[in-house]
């Protein structure tokens, strides 16, 4: 029984912290990605 109700309550955290993880890991190559091609502040300066 403690291991159905550890189930539910874990699953939810771990698919959220996980979906999270995704998300930022495409956030940041995108940033990184885009930060090169448009460079703004001293970036585009120099």
């Amino acid at each position: 029984m403690l291991a159905v109700v550890w189930t539910f309550w874990i699953a939810p955290i771990l698919v959220g912290a996980t979906i999270l993880a995704i998300l930022s890991v495409i956030a940041g190559y995108l940033f990184m990605v885009t930060s090169k091609q448009y460079p703004r502040g001293k970036q585009k300066n120099q």
